[in-house]
Protein backbone atom coordinates (compact mmCIF):
# COMPACT_ATOMS: atom_id res chain seq x y z
CA UNK A 1 0.00 0.00 0.00
CA UNK A 2 2.82 2.24 1.04
CA UNK A 3 4.41 1.98 -3.01
CA UNK A 4 0.80 3.13 -3.91
CA UNK A 5 0.52 5.73 -1.60
CA UNK A 6 3.75 7.08 -2.78
CA UNK A 7 2.91 6.54 -6.54
CA UNK A 8 -0.30 8.54 -6.38
CA UNK A 9 2.20 11.54 -4.80
CA UNK A 10 4.79 11.03 -8.11
CA UNK A 11 1.97 10.93 -10.12
CA UNK A 12 0.61 14.39 -8.63
CA UNK A 13 4.23 15.94 -9.17
CA UNK A 14 4.60 15.28 -12.83
CA UNK A 15 0.76 15.96 -13.33
CA UNK A 16 1.62 19.87 -14.56
CA UNK A 17 5.24 20.94 -15.76
CA UNK A 18 7.59 22.69 -13.89
CA UNK A 19 6.81 26.27 -13.93
CA UNK A 20 10.26 28.83 -15.49
CA UNK A 21 9.70 32.24 -13.55
CA UNK A 22 9.92 32.56 -9.85
CA UNK A 23 6.24 34.00 -9.34
CA UNK A 24 4.96 30.71 -11.33
CA UNK A 25 7.35 28.64 -8.99
CA UNK A 26 5.61 30.13 -5.33
CA UNK A 27 2.15 29.44 -7.09
CA UNK A 28 2.93 25.70 -7.62
CA UNK A 29 4.46 24.68 -4.47
CA UNK A 30 1.79 26.27 -2.89
CA UNK A 31 -0.85 24.50 -5.02
CA UNK A 32 0.71 20.79 -4.75
CA UNK A 33 1.84 21.81 -0.94
CA UNK A 34 -1.79 22.89 -0.17
CA UNK A 35 -3.76 20.01 -1.87
CA UNK A 36 -5.08 18.94 1.26
CA UNK A 37 -6.07 21.45 3.90
CA UNK A 38 -5.30 21.76 7.69
CA UNK A 39 -7.32 20.06 9.57
CA UNK A 40 -10.69 21.47 11.28
CA UNK A 41 -9.38 21.54 15.17
CA UNK A 42 -6.02 23.22 14.18
CA UNK A 43 -6.01 27.22 15.35
CA UNK A 44 -4.29 29.21 13.72
CA UNK A 45 -3.49 32.87 14.44
CA UNK A 46 -1.08 35.50 12.98
CA UNK A 47 2.13 36.90 13.84
CA UNK A 48 4.23 39.53 12.85
CA UNK A 49 8.03 39.62 13.85
CA UNK A 50 9.17 43.11 12.38
CA UNK A 51 7.31 42.91 9.13
CA UNK A 52 7.98 39.55 8.73
CA UNK A 53 4.67 37.52 8.14
CA UNK A 54 4.35 34.16 10.55
CA UNK A 55 1.59 32.23 11.76
CA UNK A 56 0.62 30.06 15.13
CA UNK A 57 -0.87 26.67 14.89
CA UNK A 58 -2.11 24.88 18.15
CA UNK A 59 -3.84 21.44 18.15
CA UNK A 60 -5.74 20.14 20.73
CA UNK A 61 -4.10 19.60 23.99
CA UNK A 62 -0.67 21.05 23.06
CA UNK A 63 1.34 22.41 25.61
CA UNK A 64 1.68 26.25 24.39
CA UNK A 65 5.23 26.46 26.64
CA UNK A 66 6.57 23.92 23.68
CA UNK A 67 7.32 25.74 20.65
CA UNK A 68 7.99 24.15 17.04
CA UNK A 69 9.99 26.32 15.12
CA UNK A 70 9.55 26.18 11.53
CA UNK A 71 11.28 27.55 8.14
CA UNK A 72 9.94 25.98 5.07
CA UNK A 73 11.55 24.30 2.16
CA UNK A 74 11.65 25.68 -1.63
CA UNK A 75 15.33 26.10 -2.24
CA UNK A 76 15.10 29.60 -0.94
CA UNK A 77 13.09 30.91 -3.81
CA UNK A 78 9.68 29.47 -2.69
CA UNK A 79 7.90 27.58 -0.44
CA UNK A 80 5.47 29.75 2.21
CA UNK A 81 3.26 29.35 5.22
CA UNK A 82 0.21 28.69 2.77
CA UNK A 83 2.63 25.05 1.21
CA UNK A 84 4.10 23.81 5.13
CA UNK A 85 0.59 24.83 6.59
CA UNK A 86 -0.39 20.96 6.79
CA UNK A 87 2.90 19.78 7.57
CA UNK A 88 3.59 21.76 10.27
CA UNK A 89 0.64 21.58 11.85
CA UNK A 90 0.36 17.70 12.12
CA UNK A 91 4.03 18.05 13.39
CA UNK A 92 2.90 20.66 16.09
CA UNK A 93 -0.30 18.28 16.86
CA UNK A 94 2.71 15.25 16.79
CA UNK A 95 5.19 16.47 19.62
CA UNK A 96 1.97 18.22 21.85
CA UNK A 97 3.66 21.60 21.02
CA UNK A 98 2.95 25.18 19.56
CA UNK A 99 4.24 26.30 15.93
CA UNK A 100 5.59 29.05 14.38
CA UNK A 101 6.24 28.76 10.66
CA UNK A 102 7.57 31.98 9.49
CA UNK A 103 7.61 33.19 5.65
CA UNK A 104 11.33 34.36 5.78
CA UNK A 105 12.53 36.27 2.69
CA UNK A 106 13.13 34.44 -0.33
CA UNK A 107 15.68 34.61 -3.43
CA UNK A 108 16.30 35.98 -5.86
CA UNK A 109 14.72 39.02 -4.40
CA UNK A 110 16.45 38.77 -1.40
CA UNK A 111 19.74 36.74 -1.46
CA UNK A 112 21.51 35.56 1.36
CA UNK A 113 22.22 36.33 4.59
CA UNK A 114 18.42 37.96 4.75
CA UNK A 115 16.92 34.68 5.25
CA UNK A 116 19.51 33.69 8.04
CA UNK A 117 18.51 37.59 9.21
CA UNK A 118 15.05 36.68 9.30
CA UNK A 119 15.17 33.18 11.20
CA UNK A 120 17.12 34.81 14.42
CA UNK A 121 14.73 37.43 14.77
CA UNK A 122 11.98 34.69 14.74
CA UNK A 123 14.26 33.08 17.29
CA UNK A 124 14.62 36.15 19.31
CA UNK A 125 10.89 36.96 19.04
CA UNK A 126 10.02 33.47 20.32
CA UNK A 127 12.90 34.04 23.33
CA UNK A 128 11.40 37.76 23.97
CA UNK A 129 7.98 35.68 24.55
CA UNK A 130 9.15 33.96 27.74
CA UNK A 131 10.01 30.81 25.95
CA UNK A 132 13.17 28.76 27.41
CA UNK A 133 15.53 28.06 24.64
CA UNK A 134 15.23 24.64 25.50
CA UNK A 135 11.58 24.39 25.24
CA UNK A 136 11.84 25.60 21.48
CA UNK A 137 12.33 22.69 18.49
CA UNK A 138 14.20 24.40 15.67
CA UNK A 139 13.35 22.51 12.20
CA UNK A 140 12.34 22.06 8.50
CA UNK A 141 12.27 20.77 5.55
CA UNK A 142 14.97 21.13 2.47
CA UNK A 143 16.22 24.61 2.46
CA UNK A 144 14.56 25.47 6.23
CA UNK A 145 16.64 22.26 7.82
CA UNK A 146 19.87 24.42 6.34
CA UNK A 147 18.89 27.53 7.73
CA UNK A 148 17.79 25.44 10.85
CA UNK A 149 20.75 23.82 11.35
CA UNK A 150 22.30 27.50 10.61
CA UNK A 151 20.65 28.88 13.02
CA UNK A 152 21.46 27.17 15.83
CA UNK A 153 25.38 26.84 14.70
CA UNK A 154 24.94 30.88 14.81
CA UNK A 155 23.24 30.96 18.26
CA UNK A 156 27.02 28.67 19.08
CA UNK A 157 28.92 31.02 17.99
CA UNK A 158 27.25 33.76 20.00
CA UNK A 159 27.64 31.88 23.16
CA UNK A 160 23.66 31.96 23.36
CA UNK A 161 21.37 29.23 24.71
CA UNK A 162 20.31 26.84 21.97
CA UNK A 163 17.33 25.05 21.21
CA UNK A 164 16.11 21.68 22.51
CA UNK A 165 16.55 19.80 19.02
CA UNK A 166 16.94 20.03 15.50
CA UNK A 167 14.49 18.48 12.80
CA UNK A 168 16.13 17.79 9.79
CA UNK A 169 13.37 16.87 6.98
CA UNK A 170 15.08 16.13 3.51
CA UNK A 171 17.90 19.25 4.68
CA UNK A 172 19.63 20.45 1.56
CA UNK A 173 23.26 20.92 3.07
CA UNK A 174 25.99 21.44 0.58
CA UNK A 175 24.86 24.07 -2.17
CA UNK A 176 28.09 22.79 -4.20
CA UNK A 177 26.48 19.61 -4.80
CA UNK A 178 29.30 17.04 -4.21
CA UNK A 179 27.43 14.43 -2.68
CA UNK A 180 27.58 11.52 -4.78
CA UNK A 181 23.59 11.05 -5.06
CA UNK A 182 22.90 14.26 -6.88
CA UNK A 183 23.97 11.50 -10.01
CA UNK A 184 23.48 8.18 -8.40
CA UNK A 185 19.50 8.82 -7.32
CA UNK A 186 18.80 11.28 -10.60
CA UNK A 187 16.50 8.45 -12.54
CA UNK A 188 14.11 8.09 -9.47
CA UNK A 189 13.84 11.69 -7.42
CA UNK A 190 10.66 13.18 -9.40
CA UNK A 191 11.64 16.84 -8.49
CA UNK A 192 14.89 17.45 -7.33
CA UNK A 193 17.90 17.73 -9.79
CA UNK A 194 21.59 19.45 -10.67
CA UNK A 195 20.74 22.13 -13.00
CA UNK A 196 17.74 23.19 -11.02
CA UNK A 197 19.41 22.96 -7.66
CA UNK A 198 22.19 24.87 -9.45
CA UNK A 199 19.89 27.57 -10.65
CA UNK A 200 18.47 27.91 -6.88
CA UNK A 201 21.86 28.08 -5.04
CA UNK A 202 22.72 30.78 -7.89
CA UNK A 203 19.95 32.77 -6.69
CA UNK A 204 20.61 32.55 -3.03
CA UNK A 205 24.06 32.77 -3.35
CA UNK A 206 24.81 35.04 -5.94
CA UNK A 207 27.88 35.29 -7.65
CA UNK A 208 31.14 36.11 -5.23
CA UNK A 209 29.95 33.59 -2.83
CA UNK A 210 31.31 30.84 -1.91
CA UNK A 211 29.25 28.19 -1.76
CA UNK A 212 31.17 26.07 1.06
CA UNK A 213 30.68 28.76 3.16
CA UNK A 214 29.47 26.99 6.48
CA UNK A 215 26.43 29.75 6.83
CA UNK A 216 25.69 28.10 3.09
CA UNK A 217 26.47 25.15 3.16
CA UNK A 218 26.89 24.22 7.01
CA UNK A 219 27.87 20.03 5.81
CA UNK A 220 30.76 22.17 6.18
CA UNK A 221 30.90 23.80 9.47
CA UNK A 222 32.47 22.52 12.62
CA UNK A 223 29.36 20.61 14.11
CA UNK A 224 30.35 20.48 17.97
CA UNK A 225 28.45 21.62 20.59
CA UNK A 226 24.96 21.69 18.60
CA UNK A 227 21.51 20.00 20.57
CA UNK A 228 20.24 16.71 19.77
CA UNK A 229 19.63 16.15 15.74
CA UNK A 230 16.87 14.16 14.13
CA UNK A 231 17.29 13.77 10.60
CA UNK A 232 15.10 12.04 8.14
CA UNK A 233 15.82 11.71 4.43
CA UNK A 234 14.05 9.68 1.77
CA UNK A 235 15.76 7.24 -0.33
CA UNK A 236 14.70 8.31 -3.75
CA UNK A 237 16.10 11.56 -3.35
CA UNK A 238 19.41 13.38 -5.06
CA UNK A 239 19.76 15.15 -1.70
CA UNK A 240 20.18 11.62 0.25
CA UNK A 241 23.88 12.46 0.82
CA UNK A 242 23.23 15.67 2.05
CA UNK A 243 21.88 13.75 5.16
CA UNK A 244 24.35 10.58 4.96
CA UNK A 245 27.14 13.33 5.60
CA UNK A 246 25.47 15.13 8.17
CA UNK A 247 24.56 12.53 9.73
CA UNK A 248 28.52 11.18 10.01
CA UNK A 249 29.57 14.50 10.61
CA UNK A 250 27.71 15.44 13.38
CA UNK A 251 28.22 11.82 15.00
CA UNK A 252 31.74 12.68 14.53
CA UNK A 253 31.42 15.58 16.46
CA UNK A 254 29.60 13.83 19.44
CA UNK A 255 26.38 15.99 18.74
CA UNK A 256 23.37 12.96 19.55
CA UNK A 257 21.98 12.34 15.97
CA UNK A 258 19.31 10.08 14.69
CA UNK A 259 19.49 9.23 11.07
CA UNK A 260 16.22 7.76 9.27
CA UNK A 261 16.23 7.15 5.65
CA UNK A 262 12.65 6.18 5.04
CA UNK A 263 12.48 3.64 1.84
CA UNK A 264 10.82 4.28 -1.17
CA UNK A 265 10.15 7.82 -0.10
CA UNK A 266 10.70 11.40 -2.00
CA UNK A 267 11.92 14.86 -1.24
CA UNK A 268 9.90 16.36 2.10
CA UNK A 269 7.62 13.64 1.67
CA UNK A 270 5.98 14.79 4.86
CA UNK A 271 4.27 17.40 2.97
CA UNK A 272 1.60 14.58 1.87
CA UNK A 273 0.77 13.43 5.21
CA UNK A 274 -2.61 13.48 4.99
CA UNK A 275 -2.46 10.85 1.49
CA UNK A 276 1.03 8.79 2.55
CA UNK A 277 0.51 6.37 5.62
CA UNK A 278 4.71 7.00 5.69
CA UNK A 279 4.75 10.50 6.13
CA UNK A 280 2.29 10.47 8.83
CA UNK A 281 4.45 7.87 10.08
CA UNK A 282 7.70 10.26 9.95
CA UNK A 283 6.03 12.97 11.47
CA UNK A 284 4.73 10.62 14.66
CA UNK A 285 8.41 9.88 14.85
CA UNK A 286 9.58 13.52 14.55
CA UNK A 287 6.70 14.25 17.32
CA UNK A 288 8.15 12.00 19.89
CA UNK A 289 11.37 13.01 19.22
CA UNK A 290 10.92 16.95 19.92
CA UNK A 291 8.48 16.04 22.71
CA UNK A 292 11.10 13.96 24.38
CA UNK A 293 13.75 17.05 24.25
CA UNK A 294 11.73 20.24 24.70
CA UNK A 295 10.70 19.76 28.29
CA UNK A 296 10.56 21.85 31.02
Amino acid sequence: MADDEINEIRKLLSSKARPVGWEERRVRIEEVGAAWPVAPDILLAPADIGGIAAEWSLSPGADPSRVLLFFHGGGYCSGSIVSHRRMVTEAGRAAGARTLALAYRLAPENPFPAAHEDALAAWRFLREQGIAAKQIAVGGDSAGGNLSLSLALRLRDMDEALPGCLWLCSPWTDLTMSGATIVTKDAVDPLLHKPYLDELASAYAPAGADRKDPRISPLFADLKGLPPTLIQVGSDETLLADSTRLAAAAGAADVPTTLEIWPHMIHAWMLWNARLSDARRAITHAGRFIHAHTGP
